[in-house]
């Protein structure tokens, strides 16, 4: 098998899944028990905390663990909205976001919100101008994600928060997934911002939602303590471990690992650029990790299910998009549904080599035969 979906999903390090077994072991109480074992958790988890907000320059404070980003995404543009209603109802975003964030956007819609999507440049960046004209008194949030997870175009966060701080009343949530633990990442400007672990060799089901220090927001869930007012339940502290351990890792061999998945990735644009059939979506500066394409008058949908049958695994948008709906991603960039409806996306990890992009290749080439391109 050839696994090139790795933004979809990473494999989790045989480190970070032995400081797991490890923490789950050694702490049996629960972190709010007020015993000698909920004691030891509680600090342990404390301590664990310290280190997160450490490697993310930020407050110990400002961390909510989540079950993932979906949860992270969902409580903080449903809490943002829920706590600045009195404010307004007018929310802005783009049609490059994850489900996760256009969902919830869209339940906020059915009950009296109203959402507006700013325009995106053929080089898949938001058009600034526009979403300055599209701010007003009772704008309360804008939610962009900082990497798209299709076309993994990079936003320019830091000049989108200096003009959603025109806005007196507004808040700016970042989905964060496809840069933390990928690229350099900054909280600066950012009232809250989401994140995933097995995005960078962590667990599935463990994320954190970074929220501004003295910042309110409305829950989720509600009843029982947990480790913050704003997401009750159990802390799970072997997940915050193993989270902690994923992030170090990842952001001590960054540098490495963008060098080494940047070689990677220009090596398949270059292979690419033999094909005329074959039209690359992802712009020149997207991040590494993501290469979008599409092959002329054959669906996405039917490339990703003839490489899946021959051991390569790819995507066809995000994994939690829906099924045969053109991207609007790549239809945002291209204005061409047919090359929407084309496009699929390949996605690299650190663990990728070169030779499995040379069997890749191979393949490809032989698919493309069989489809009589």
């Amino acid at each position: 098998m050839i696994y090139l979906d790795y933004s979809a999903n990473t494999p989790v390090d045989p480190a970070v899944l032995d400081v797991f077994a490890r923490t789950e072991n050694a702490f049996i109480g629960n972190p709010n028990s007020a015993h000698q074992a909920g004691k030891d958790a509680g600090e342990k988890l404390a301590e664990t905390t310290d280190a997160i907000a450490d490697l993310l320059h930020i407050l110990p404070s400002e961390i909510i663990y989540t079950s993932g980003a979906s949860e992270a995404n969902n409580l903080a543009i449903k809490g943002i909205a829920r706590s600045q209603r009195n404010y307004g109802k007018h929310i802005i975003s783009t049609v490059l976001e994850h489900p996760s964030a256009s969902g919830p956007l869209t339940w906020l819609q059915e009950q009296g919100y109203e959402i507006e999507l700013v325009d995106i440049g053929r080089d898949g960046k938001i058009d600034t101008a526009h979403l300055k004209e599209l701010l007003r008194d009772d704008t309360i949030l804008v939610a962009v994600t900082a990497v798209d997870s299709e076309l993994g175009v990079i936003q320019p966060i830091g000049e989108i928060s200096e003009i959603v701080k025109e806005a007196p009343n507004c808040r700016l949530h970042v989905d964060a997934t496809q840069a933390i633990g990928k690229i350099p990442f900054s909280f600066e400007g950012i009232d809250t911002a989401s994140l995933a672990a097995h995005k960078f060799y962590g667990l599935n089901g463990s994320g954190i939602l970074y929220k501004r220090k003295n910042m309110v927001i409305e829950p989720l869930i509600h009843g029982g303590t947990g480790a913050t007012l704003y997401r009750s339940g159990t802390p799970t502290l072997a997940l915050a471990a193993a989270l902690e351990e994923a992030l170090k890792r990842s952001l001590e061999t960054l540098p490495e690992r963008v060098e080494k998945v940047s070689q990677l990735n220009q090596y398949l644009r270059n292979a690419f650029r033999n094909y005329p059939e074959v039209q690359i979506n992802s712009p020149d500066d997207a991040v590494p990790h993501i290469l979008n394409v599409s092959v002329t008058g054959v669906k996405g949908t039917r490339m990703q299910q003839i490489l899946s049958e021959k051991g390569v695994c790819v995507s066809v948008k995000s994994a939690c998009s829906t099924e045969g709906t053109p991207s609007k991603a790549v239809f945002a960039v291209s204005r061409d549904r047919k090359n929407a409806l084309s496009s699929w996306r390949i996605s690299l990890g650190h663990l990728t080599t070169e030779k499995e992009c040379e069997e890749f290749l191979e393949i490809f080439d032989h698919c493309l035969k069989e489809l009589g391109v």
